[in-house]
């Protein structure tokens, strides 16, 4: 059994000073940033910087997430950006309510998987135009303004724009993503052009500008959504699109909107969670949560033997449900009810074997069962709260590999995520949205409201429940809970797992006596483990809180109180 971590770095509810002589003897990279004022979490500096700089104007938490996300759509271009997907979990103050937001994009109404398998295409492309869909981060901004915001398009931009064109020093984690895309870049001229400087791919501290990309943000400030579905971006994009034989039509970006919709949620020992519905692979987390309920997660000890066997077992049940009904759920019938039921979460983890893994999960049926990315979270100084997670999908080539010419963007690839099976729930279809795998997160008891999320493709889901058993099972805060030493399992079938190399060998061992087939990850895997942030609330406080994934370049920031004497 692994060594729990010092009680003084336990605690959830307890913003206190730590004392000086656990402080000098901690697992926790680094402290919380605490305030009464707002605090910006992403993964880069300088969007944490502009999200705060944005809440110290008067802006809220709405505000400050639009403009950190269009920072980091510039400083990590690979990762996310305007030609990716939205999905945002909101809470409003004043109401104590939350609001979902699915800003993903559907595929060209010509786009089907009989057009595809018409030219002999087997299985769906992971890249090129074939694999791209509307981008929906746009309208989200648009949405997300227009309900919450204080600040209009122009002020939220300006910070971006400002950097586009002036430049900024490139990232040592983002550094290695450009360059382990350097292929991709070299196969597409707009997208060389817009990414390379002079032909070579930008290294860490190299300065940086995105001359179109600031010209089409100017474009979505000085005429909102519509520069960008309808104006003179959409044009370009349509552009790009028929120069490498794709379907995309004008009508296909003009007709698109995001939705709101309502979060689905779990308890887990007295703590709300909440995920949003499909195209999402939220449900997972939740199921994942209800399974391991059932085990005295506690008692076992953080990252134990037990611990971690129960855990990877528990996701390959959720994940084997997931994937099996998982997709539109305007095209499909899908029985998240019964998918995230504490009596369905009884009935499955009877499947788990506390003394050997298993490789083969099947999906089970469920009551009512019909027979690349970044994640940034704010908190401002009155409670309002954004959990927002967006993306490009494949963070090693550029999403789809293809940039929109003359305008400083890449395209997603989130029709990878389709399927050409006819069968399936998730195939191909025009005007669908396809399985998503970035998800946003939120939890609450009492007075503590958590916004949370963890980026990674199909490692979100499992490292959401990770992160929430941190702070409910192990009395980690916030920070502690980013930091702990993680697991993924990215593949559906088999007994392959990932291991960050903190986890001891002694427990690695044991593990792999019991049939997981453990492959080894460094301290702080950013690739597989993904990389998280987190802001908290304590309303009986007035207390601000935020933390950061030491797994990437960024911080969270405290907004400044500007009635401080000068």
């Amino acid at each position: 059994m692994t060594k729990q971590l010092p009680l003084c770095l336990t605690g959830l509810l307890a913003f206190v000073a730590v004392p000086m002589a656990c402080a000098q003897d901690r697992s926790q990279s680094r402290s919380m940033v605490m305030s009464t004022s707002g605090v910006v979490a992403t993964e880069s500096v300088l969007a944490s910087e502009v999200g705060a700089r944005i809440l110290e104007g008067g802006g809220n938490a709405i505000d400050a997430a639009i403009a950190a996300n269009a920072m980091m759509g510039l400083v990590a271009p690979m990762n996310d950006g305007i030609g990716g997907d939205l999905f945002a979990i909101i809470y409003e103050a004043k109401t104590g309510k939350l609001y979902g937001l699915n800003a993903s994009g559907w595929a060209p109404k010509a786009l089907t998987a009989d057009y595809l398998l018409a030219k002999g295409i087997k299985s769906m492309p992971q890249s090129g135009i074939q694999s791209v869909t509307v981008p929906g981060a746009v309208d989200g901004w648009d949405k997300m303004l227009k309900r919450f915001g204080r600040r209009n398009f122009a002020a939220v931009l300006a910070p971006a724009i400002a950097y586009a064109e002036e430049g900024f020093p490139v990232g040592e984690v983002v550094s290695v993503y450009w360059r382990d895309s350097r292929k991709t870049l070299d196969s597409d001229e707009p997208t060389a052009k817009t990414y390379l400087i002079d032909g070579r791919v930008p290294a860490a501290g190299d300065i940086f500008r995105n001359h179109d990309l600031a010209e089409t943000y100017r474009r979505i400030a000085a005429h909102g959504r519509d520069a960008f579905y309808q104006g003179e971006v959409a044009k370009q994009i349509l552009a790009t699109s028929a120069s490498h034989g794709g379907t995309m039509a004008a009508g296909d970006l003009a007709e698109y909107q995001s939705e709101w919709v309502d979060p689905v949620s779990t308890t887990y020992r007295g703590w709300k969670v909440y995920e949003l519905p499909p195209n999402g692979q939220g449900v997972a987390a939740l199921a994942m949560l209800n399974i391991m309920e059932g085990f005295p997660m506690a008692q076992f000890g953080h990252n134990s033997v037990r611990a971690l066997h129960t855990m990877i077992e528990a996701k390959k049940i959720a994940y084997a449900d997931m994937i099996r009904y998982d997709a539109d759920p305007k095209f499909a019938s899908i029985p998240v009810a019964g998918m995230i039921s504490k009596e369905y979460a009884t009935a499955r983890a009877k499947l788990i074997d506390p003394h050997k893994a298993n490789c083969t999960v099947d999906a089970g049926m469920p009551p009512g069962t019909d027979t690349g990315t970044t994640y940034l979270s704010v908190v401002d100084r009155e409670g309002n709260m954004v959990s927002l997670i967006q993306s490009n999908f494949a963070t090693v080539g550029f999403g789809s590999g293809l940039a929109v010419g003359g305008a400083g963007f890449a395209l997603q690839n989130r029709g990878g995520l389709f399927t050409l099976d006819k069968t399936h729930p998730n195939v191909l279809a025009g005007r669908k949205r396809p399985v998503h795998t970035i998800i946003p997160a939120f939890m609450e008891k009492g007075d503590v409201r958590i916004a949370f999320g963890i980026m990674g493709g199909w490692n979100q889901a499992q490292a959401h429940a990770q992160f929430v058993a941190n702070i409910v099972d192990y009395g980690m805060n916030v920070q502690g809970a980013l930091d702990a030493p993680r697991f993924t399992k990215d593949t559906f079938p088999g007994c392959d797992v990932n291991f960050e190399a903190r986890i001891p060998e002694a427990t690695r061992n044991e593990l792999a006596a019991m049939g997981h087939r453990i492959v080894m990850r460094g301290d702080f895997s950013s690739t597989r483990m993904g990389s998280g942030q987190a802001v908290q609330r304590d309303f009986a406080k007035g207390l601000n809180a935020g933390a950061s994934d030491p797994r990437k370049d960024g911080a969270a920031i405290a907004e400044l109180r500007t009635s401080l004497p000068k």
